[in-house]
């Protein structure tokens, strides 16, 4: 590799890995987020200011995010969507006797059957990145309501794009 070829790619990798840094850490590869904690800060959780009560009472914090979108008929999970999990993850790690429901929704466009299964899908992506991140599977519960409890009921794609997604619900802090 000539002198050109390694001096872009170590200022490509340092411009990467500065656009993905900051209080949610470093994210990329297949899990989702590099890093022993999930590459969460737990500063980050808190969401700053002088909010004083639990952490998952924050409403300016990142643990206030619960919910999880996905794109029509996917089960894949948005590149912007993994700090969130990496910080429930964090959270998850930090507090052993903490628990959580992952709840999989689908919108109305398929069979009852295939948003059933959509809906796991989309639970299990979750599940897999938390657990990746340092939550303990017995810390995670996973069910799919498919199409049967819409967040939005109407019938045109801002109400679908609402219902597509994992909600996520501490059932034990």
């Amino acid at each position: 590799m000539n002198k050109f070829t390694k001096g872009f790619a170590v200022l490509a990798s340092v411009a990467i890995l500065s656009a993905c840094g900051g209080k949610g850490g470093i994210l990329g590869g297949d899990d989702g987020v590099n890093g022993a904690n999930g590459g969460a800060d737990s500063s980050g959780m808190y969401g700053g200011g002088d909010f004083d009560g639990h952490p998952l009472d924050n409403p300016a914090g990142m643990l206030s995010k619960r919910t999880v979108y996905f794109a029509f008929d996917s089960s894949e999970v948005k590149y912007d969507d993994r700090e969130v999990i990496a910080m429930h993850a964090s959270y998850l790690s930090n507090n052993p006797s903490a628990r959580v429901t992952l709840e999989g929704h689908a919108d109305e466009r398929g069979s009852r059957e295939y948003n059933i299964g959509l809906g796991e899908r989309r639970t299990n992506a979750v599940r897999k990145l938390m657990t990746l991140q340092g939550a303990a599977s017995s810390q995670l519960e996973t069910v799919s309501y498919g199409e049967e409890r819409p967040a939005d009921s109407d019938h045109n794609e801002s109400a679908w794009s609402k219902n597509r997604r994992v909600e996520i619900i501490y059932t034990r802090r």
